[in-house]
């Protein structure tokens, strides 16, 4: 079993991604301009919005909603390139453990005790 901080970088950092790069192309930004503000290659944007990467998982509305505010605010100049780390941890801490791990098929107990909180949210 993969430990759940390996879970995050595979699955849940990608899935943030992905829905972000898709948001940011449906208000009007480029390719290349996209893979600049997310400091990220035009091809791995390509395969964002292809569902070849980050498509593993599906998140919940709620972090959807915040995903695309951020979008939007990235796009209107609200907020800056700057914000992208933070945000997305912000983001990723609002992804919900458990919607995660029966996505993978994990079981809570495969987790060990000090594994319990590392998927963002606390595990329950």
């Amino acid at each position: 079993m993969k430990p759940p901080c390996e879970i995050v970088v595979w699955y849940v950092i990608p899935a943030i991604r992905s829905e972000l790069a898709k948001e940011l192309l449906n208000l009007g930004m480029k390719q290349k301009d996209v893979s600049e503000l997310m400091d990220i290659t035009q091809p791995a944007v390509s395969q964002y919005i292809t569902d070849k990467r980050g498509s593993g998982i599906k998140l919940n509305e709620n972090v959807r909603a915040m995903i695309h505010e951020f979008a939007r605010q990235l796009a209107e100049g609200e907020a800056t390139k700057a914000e992208l780390i933070p945000r997305t941890c912000s983001i990723c801490k609002k992804v919900e453990t458990m919607d995660v791990l029966e996505q993978l098929n994990i079981d809570k107990s495969d987790l060990g005790e000090d594994c319990q909180s590392c998927l963002g949210s606390e595990a329950k």
